[in-house]
């Protein structure tokens, strides 16, 4: 059998099946070997590891794991089955599943299926019975990486077949996926639906670039209604809803081809509509701002990342899935690469790695956390962020405040410590440096 023949397979539709051999092929060379579990097959992606210990069902029908094959830390995976109402979205999205020890039945009242037959049903191939600590710690030596899980007749390939097909398959850089998950047409969530009385507070425009289910149910549960359009979204359609305020959501892939939305959105900001975003929505505020992004090691997924609000001290425990970030100036605030739109500040980092989680402007009304205020499933110590923008919102338009500084607007307003080419009073450009502190995530 070719690689060609591993690579056609790959597109057949993967079929049901009894256990049989499988085989966790990475890029470098490292092959793991279980059995099957789900449809058999082949699935190629990036592998990532998530160490949340509970949301499994959460955690593949979330659209940012789109392309990845998704180890799970937690050894004991399936106990509760799956049901219809934890799903973060209307499919699973991972592209493979890894996991050490499926349990052979579900058991728990709200069960009303086996997350093996989920997973046939929706033709994801997974892989059951390998050292998933081991794969993890690979991963974290090693960084994330394209790989392969192989079962049924494409695994009687030869390991070098197998790696050649690995190999051929599309690297996570570079990849433009957010139109792929987000919805085809615009849909509304009302107040009224999730135990808000009385008439909506307020509107947004949510723009779908992942978006997961529980992040409108948030604002609905706050009395404001959530306009969900597209990712191909134009200004015009985000007009057309009157909303009071601007929202971009999670999502996969890589923010550097995320272009079509950073336009939009500094439209949005240059129209002084209050924005807020999470995860790929902060990535794209930073971009906007004129900030860059780049690739983690091996990013942050789970629902146990500690991380600092800068605002208040607080450390939170937050949900977290995301493989890229921004490269930002982490100490006081600074004037954005584009100018126009004032001083911009780090409000949260990582406790982990000292890596961008949160973003503030100071002279207009947008901010973004990189991380997943909804915690579905995980802890929600971030909710008050869906308050702070109602407060934006409500503030902008009672003309009580229009930006997080609690200042007058005033876009021409010096950053404090740094001058118009970036360098702090030190004399030395915070951007670089901070860019050189953040390559060494792994290394803490």
């Amino acid at each position: 059998m070719t690689a060609t023949e591993v690579t056609a397979i790959a597109a057949t539709a993967p079929q049901p099946a009894v256990s049989t051999p499988a085989a966790l092929v990475l890029e470098d060379g490292r092959i793991f070997r279980g059995s099957s579990y789900g449809a058999t097959g082949t699935a190629l992606g990036e592998a990532v590891f998530a160490t949340g210990m509970t949301g499994y069902q959460e955690t593949i029908t979330d659209p940012s794991y789109a392309r990845q094959l998704v180890v799970q830390t937690a050894p004991h995976i399936g106990n509760t089955g799956v049901n219809s109402e934890d799903a973060e979205s209307r499919r699973i999205w991972v592209a493979g599943y890894i996991v050490r020890d499926a349990a052979r039945r579900p058991s728990n009242w709200r069960s009303e299926r086996s997350l093996d037959d989920e997973l046939v049903q929706q033709g994801i191939v997974g892989i059951q019975g390998v050292d998933t600590r081991a794969i993890t710690r690979h991963l974290r030596e090693h960084k994330t990486m394209r790989a392969g899980i192989f079962s049924g007749d494409a695994a009687q390939a030869t390991d070098k077949e197998l790696l050649s097909a690995v190999l051929a398959s599309a690297p996570m850089e570079g990849a433009r996926l957010a139109e792929e998950v987000s919805v085809d047409e615009a849909y509304a969530v009302e107040p009224k639906d999730h135990g808000w009385e009385g008439e909506p507070r307020l509107s947004i425009a949510a723009i779908d670039l992942g978006i997961k289910a529980m992040t409108p149910i948030r604002f609905a549960e706050r009395g404001v209604r959530v306009h969900v359009l597209p990712a191909t979204a134009t200004l015009d359609d985000v007009k057309a809803v009157n909303p009071d305020g601007f929202f971009m959501s999670n999502g996969p892939g890589d923010p550097a081809t995320a272009d079509a939305q950073v336009k939009l959105l500094r439209s949005v900001l240059d129209e002084k509509l209050p924005y807020f975003g999470i995860c790929f929505g902060n990535q794209i505020l930073g971009r906007a701002l004129g900030f860059g992004t780049y690739k983690l090691r091996y990013g942050h997924r789970g629902i146990n990342q500690p991380v600092m609000d800068r605002r208040t001290g607080k450390v939170e425990i937050t949900s977290q899935n995301h493989g890229f970030a921004v490269d930002a100036p982490l100490d006081g605030a600074t004037q954005a690469p584009e100018e126009r739109y004032g001083r911009v500040e780090v409000s949260h980092v990582s406790l982990n790695d000292d890596v961008v989680e949160g973003l503030a402007c100071l002279d207009i009304p947008a901010f973004s956390v990189q991380y997943h205020p909804e915690a579905a499933a995980g802890p929600h110590d971030a909710a008050y962020l869906f308050d702070r923008f109602i407060d934006l919102m409500e503030g902008t338009r009672d003309g009580r405040t229009a930006n997080l500084s609690g200042e007058p607007v005033d876009a021409a307003h010096p950053a404090a410590g740094t001058n118009a080419a970036g360098t702090n009073a030190a004399g030395t450009n915070a951007d670089a440096q901070h860019k050189t502190d953040n390559k060494t995530e792994d290394k803490k």
